[in-house]
């Protein structure tokens, strides 16, 4: 595979994507909708090669959602089984260039052979430390930021830590994403201009791009123009413009 020569302009060492689109590419070639997520699989391979390739750290990528369980069951069982698929297929590859394999999201309600595939891959890579492959499965924000406060709570009452112990760094560490570098960058494909309960406490200050290409469309080449359109972006935290 050849590798993606991009010289980064401006520093982002991590970047999460809502995948979105991958229904309505289906559609748009008289394909079931599972076709697409089927597709989608092999833009995730790409992107995350790509990000490595380039210099980024680590990626997240918004694969399903606690409120995608009202989709049909059927497209449901398709989205796990390419889940499974890509992991087996994959996980070689993600040894060979040292790629560690993370989940956010609560793990028990995803499908035992999804359990079993993920739990595996995450185990199989836990030494890696060249890039973070983290996938959000059965992830909602707001879920996160009450499990975090919840564990806080517990951690309080048992005397592990005091009240005034509790800000924004400590808060942070109770969340999944605790050991992964801040999100410099947000893509949606498809179009959609919104978060959909996406990391609404990490994304604070990273820089979002919508683009109307679909996931499935979303090549190499659509990452390289978000790079360059992110590299345009003044971050400026709260603070005033440099001169």
């Amino acid at each position: 595979m050849e590798k993606i020569q991009y010289k980064l302009k401006k520093e982002c060492n991590h970047i999460a994507f809502i995948m979105d689109g991958n229904g309505r590419w289906a559609k748009k070639r008289l394909l079931a909708r599972h076709f697409g997520h089927k597709e989608a699989c092999k833009r995730v391979i790409e992107i995350g090669r790509a990000c490595q390739d380039i210099g980024i750290k680590a990626m997240t990528l918004y694969a399903f959602s606690t409120e995608n369980w009202s989709r049909p069951q059927d497209e449901i069982d398709h989205l796990f089984e390419y889940l499974d698929e890509f992991f087996l297929s994959n996980i070689d590859e993600f040894m060979e260039r040292g790629v560690r394999v993370q989940m956010m999201g609560e793990m028990d309600a995803l499908p035992l052979h999804s359990q079993e595939t993920i739990s595996k891959a995450i185990d199989m890579t836990k030494n890696n430390s060249s890039f973070f492959f983290n996938i959000c499965l059965n992830y909602g924000s707001r879920q996160e930021i009450v499990r975090a406060t919840k564990l806080i709570v517990k951690d309080v009452q048992e005397g592990k830590i005091l009240e005034s112990d509790i800000d924004e760094k400590l808060f942070s560490s109770y969340l999944y994403s605790s050991n992964l570098p801040p999100i410099d960058l947000m893509i949606r494909t498809s179009g959609e201009q919104r978060l959909s309960n996406f990391l609404l406490y990490q994304l604070a200050y990273s820089e979002f791009i919508f683009t109307p290409t679909c996931w499935p469309d979303f090549k190499a080449d659509k990452l390289i123009e978000c790079l360059e359109e992110f590299a345009t972006r003044n971050r400026r935290f709260g603070g005033l413009i440099n001169k």
